[in-house]
């Protein structure tokens, strides 16, 4: 192991306990996710690179891994580490938010498809799944023309999403990451993974409309900040008056306190923030309030765990110290020599 590559690791190790305070998916694993995110760093020398002179971006990237509840798992296609503007980000794929939407329970199921020139596709009443056929085999199916997302909700209703591709363009043109491209010939995603874009374009729009969750706002608010995609957050709306505050990044930073006490004092210090924004000042209050509960769970369990293993030492130390009583006894009877009673 290079001896940068061994200075990033122990930079990931070192965050097991700040990575279980802020875990909202008690399914992960630290040392699941430590490991791959240890293989996605070391995979090659550029992105090696990157993580050594910006060590804080690899401790910030795997900290939100916990906080949105994304797993790096190469096998679930869920989220990736990337290099991106001098930085190592958190890249949650359109797969990764359809899943953290099912697990969430935001929605029961989804899927996101492109629509190309040659395809049929057909809208059937609201609470119907759209009509969508192809060969998918073919290699004649057309350049794109769109592409839609449908998603089933717990009340059993089917919602569809479609967007024309000149939108998704759009949306495209506007990002820094596509700006970034065409100025300076910058690896992209929207050249790299154009398809893969695409969709998660549609699914970032569609989402509005689908019941809210907190993992789910959390991840589309850190794709288009921290993630550096640039694309235009729909939650914002221009109407907003110039002081308001979006409360998902002072939540994400909540979640990284790793003690109850400064979760505590973290509440104390933001809640007036959002004074004029009672909505928000209850999304805040809630999430701490879940957040201190799991540190105090947490604390509660190594204290138990502390206490029985104190029982078990003590335990061990008596039964070396004292005499079995059998064994006494027969000593007692046979002037000496054991005798079993």
């Amino acid at each position: 192991m290079s001896n940068a590559l061994s200075i990033i690791t122990d930079d990931i190790y070192a965050l097991k306990d700040n990575f279980q305070a802020a875990l909202s998916n008690r399914s992960l694993s630290f040392e699941r996710e430590a490991g791959f995110a240890i293989q996605a760093i070391s995979k090659n020398d550029y992105t090696l690179g990157i993580a050594s002179k910006n060590r804080q971006s690899v401790v910030n990237a795997v900290t939100n891994i916990a906080a949105i509840g994304i797993s790096l798992n190469p096998a679930r296609k869920q989220a990736y580490l990337v290099p991106r503007k001098n930085e190592i980000c958190l890249d949650i794929s359109y797969m990764g938010l359809l899943d953290i939407a099912i697990e969430s329970g935001s929605i029961k199921w989804g899927q996101c498809k492109i629509v190309r020139e040659n395809d049929r596709f057909e809208l059937n009443r609201l609470d119907e799944l759209p009509t969508h056929t192809h060969n998918p085999f073919g290699k004649d199916r057309g350049s794109i023309v769109g592409v839609y997302i449908v998603v089933k909700t717990a009340d059993g209703d089917y919602l569809t999403h479609t967007m024309e591709i000149e939108k998704v363009y759009d949306i495209r043109d506007r990002s820094e990451s596509w700006k970034a491209y065409l100025s300076k010939k910058v690896t992209s995603p929207w050249v790299t993974d154009e398809e893969e874009m695409i969709r998660k374009t549609c699914v970032k729009q569609a989402y509005k409309y689908w019941p809210k969750t907190e993992r789910l706002d959390s991840a589309i608010h850190y794709l288009n900040t921290e993630g550096h995609e640039g694309l235009q957050d729909i939650n914002q709306s221009p109407e907003k008056p110039a002081d308001w505050i979006d409360v998902m990044p002072l939540i994400i930073e909540a979640k990284r306190t790793s003690t109850d006490a400064d979760a505590l004092a973290y509440w104390k210090a933001n809640n007036g923030r959002l004074a004029k924004q009672p909505d928000d000042h209850a999304k805040l209050k809630n999430a701490i309030s879940a957040h201190r509960q799991s540190l105090r769970d947490a604390e509660a369990s190594q204290v138990v765990d502390a206490e029985v293993k104190e029982v078990k030492k003590e335990s061990k130390k008596e039964s070396t110290e004292s005499p079995d009583a059998d064994f006494v006894a027969g000593l007692d009877a046979g002037n000496g020599d054991y005798i079993p009673q």
